[in-house]
């Protein structure tokens, strides 16, 4: 009796919970939506092989939508964890930095001024890496302001928030270009069966693993976002730790471009990351990451983001139109940020308290 409530109380003390809960319901939803409209009631894991004209054998399901649709929030929710943890705040630009690294590559891919092209004006590696520049370059202008400039973390980030899009439509001489080349719509399109998104997203997890756990970077962020004072009484050097970590939001935001126009082989920078700096952040909140720093759950938060793009998914499904979706996010967000403050865990500290002592008394 006493190992299922030592069990018990592992499971229930977890990071992970919240997610996974989180993630089990929305799957619930889902079986329930099925069994009601007369469909399988499991169809939503169904994955099968589909012939396609272009990709030959491509695997197709709900479950496989989910995960790669879902890439480019699970992709800035790596960064956006890191950020949280480290400075306490939230990098509220990524969104934008997403569009502009997108509309940067499609313009040096496409040449200046150039609205559609089939051809590269500069090989592929340099588009890539213009890309990933740019995002590096915007992460670091946030990482100075809010680390060395200590600007508050949305305050600096609303710079870029701001202007980003606005330098994109810059770059592509106000217009939506358009690169219509295989090799760049590979990063959108499939490797072999699997969606690309999908095998980028899973090389950035596990990269960025490794870097934490066989280094003391990992540590490093955790104990700055815990307590800078004392970090930098301990010889860390606090402010480079958080414009390192604001420097690595920025990669992945050019990586989540990349990704995004090349789905659609093009840069529409007024759309490209609109509105995923929230699912970003909601990941984090929902991963079980508390938005205060300090300790983080990775795996937490690339949970949170498939979670979000399982329930804008089942949103569409059931009916809700691309504008109402937004609404219930909110209110997602609402709830979890609840659950996570000070008030409510202290409440139930306090009922967790009196039951022990009330089963102590009795036994």
């Amino acid at each position: 009796m006493n190992e299922k409530k030592s069990l018990l109380k592992r499971l229930t003390g977890s990071r992970l919970m919240l997610p996974i809960i989180s993630l089990i319901l929305v799957m619930a939803v889902n079986i329930i939506f099925d069994v009601a409209a007369g469909r399988n009631p499991f169809s939503f894991f169904i994955v099968t092989l589909q012939r396609t004209t272009s990709n030959g054998n491509v695997l197709y399901g709900r479950i496989i939508d989910v995960l790669n649709r879902g890439s480019e929030a699970a992709i800035l929710s790596i960064g956006m964890t890191l950020v949280v943890s480290s400075s306490a705040g939230t990098d509220i630009s990524v969104g934008s930095v997403m569009s502009l690294c997108a509309s940067f590559c499609c313009m040096l891919l496409a040449g200046y001024g150039v609205s559609s092209a089939t051809t590269l004006a500069v090989p592929l590696v340099v588009g890539i890496l213009g890309a990933l520049l740019m995002g590096t370059l915007c992460g670091a202008f946030n990482g100075t302001l809010v680390a060395y400039f200590k600007i508050q973390p949305m305050v600096a980030t609303l710079i870029l928030y701001s202007a980003a899009r606005a330098i994109g439509l810059l770059l592509c001489n106000d217009l939506i270009v358009y690169v219509r080349n295989p090799s760049y719509a590979f990063f959108g399109s499939f490797l072999g069966p699997i969606p690309t998104p999908i095998v980028i997203t899973v090389i950035c997890i596990v990269v960025v693993s490794l870097v934490l756990r066989k280094s003391a970077l990992g540590m490093y962020i955790q104990s700055v976002g815990i307590n800078d004072r004392a970090s930098r009484i301990s010889g860390l050097n606090s402010n480079r730790i958080i414009f390192l970590t604001y420097l690595i939001c920025g990669l992945f935001a050019g990586i989540a471009g990349i990704v995004a126009s090349s789905r659609i082989t093009s840069a529409d920078s007024n759309n490209i990351g609109l509105y995923l700096e929230m699912d970003a952040i909601l990941a984090v909140a929902l991963g079980g990451n508390s938005l205060g720093g300090g300790r983080f759950s990775l795996a937490g938060s690339i949970i949170g983001a498939y979670t979000i793009q399982a329930i804008t998914t089942t949103l569409y499904a059931l009916g809700v139109s691309t504008t109402q979706a937004p609404v219930f996010k909110a209110i997602i967000v609402i709830l979890i940020v609840s659950i996570q403050s000070e008030p409510v865990k202290a409440f139930m500290k306090k009922r967790r308290l009196a039951r022990t002592v009330k089963e102590g008394g009795a036994a």
